[in-house]
């Protein structure tokens, strides 16, 4: 069985790839809760995900983290601290990401086991332009709703590090207030997109999925605009039973896939 870490470098070089304009340089961050339940993986600072190793991870304490996401001060220094003494490893010399606080409250959430956070460009198309909140507002094909959810998560810009993972926690809570579920994509305003998922294949297919999405939804500008499906349309799909089914077959097709390459 290939291990938590192996997954992990795996899945950073797929959303790293130069070719798919997902992240480049030190762009994104990758994470995943190691098999022991008690600490995470987490991109160091400055590292790349194209070309990562098992040298370019960090591995965390988990309940640290979160008591920092709970109770440290929004300053630099404290941050700083936090990150510091999150590190499993005392002699660990790498700095985890910055967004580490966001990372361990996903990864503490049920069901949530990796997460991929990128800045793809079609994406960011859309999340710095005027209208980002009004386009992402209403849902354009079936496989969006089936692999992305019935709506993404939107996130006002806010400052990276606690301040964002505090922002973050506020409005999932409220998305899993507003449809009993979780979200399967997060956007965030002039910044990019989170995947939490069980499988590094549901983070690729989420992330794959709504970059077809923000390119179709930049397509539909130059063409009058986007002819949003109606909410009861949505619905439908999002309950349909063989829809369900059809999403356990795609990810089990992008399984396969990634097994093979």
């Amino acid at each position: 069985m290939t291990s938590i870490l192996q997954q992990l470098i795996e899945l950073s070089h797929w959303l790293g790839a130069e070719g798919r304009e997902l992240a480049i340089l030190g762009e994104g961050n990758t994470s995943a809760l190691a098999e022991d339940g008690k600490t995470f993986y987490v991109k160091a600072s400055g590292t790349r995900l194209m070309d990562i190793d098992e040298s370019g991870f960090v591995q965390v304490d988990l309940a640290k983290t979160l008591h920092a996401l709970d109770h440290a001060e929004e300053t630099d220094e404290a941050t700083q601290r936090a990150l510091q003494e999150s590190r499993v490893d005392p002699a660990e010399r790498k700095m985890p990401s910055v967004e580490t606080f966001l990372h361990a409250y996903l990864l503490s959430l049920p069901g949530i086991r990796f997460v991929g956070h990128t800045h793809p460009v079609a994406v960011n198309a859309l999340l710095c332009s005027k209208r980002a909140e009004e386009l992402i507002a209403g849902r354009l094909f079936p496989d969006e709703i089936v692999v992305c959810g019935i709506a993404p998560l939107w996130v006002p810009y806010t400052d990276p590090g606690l301040p964002l993972a505090r922002e973050l926690r506020r409005r999932v809570e409220a998305y899993v207030q507003e449809y009993g579920v979780l979200p399967k994509v997060i956007l965030m305003q002039n910044h990019g997109l989170i995947a939490p998922a069980e499988t590094p294949q549901k983070v690729i297919a989420a992330t794959a999925m709504y970059v077809k999405t923000a390119k179709i939804l930049l397509g539909t500008m130059a063409a009058g605009g986007p002819n949003f499906l109606a909410p009861h349309h949505v619905e439908r799909i999002y309950t349909r039973p063989d829809e369900a089914y059809r999403q356990q077959i795609i990810a089990q097709m992008q399984s396969a896939r990634e097994q093979n390459s």
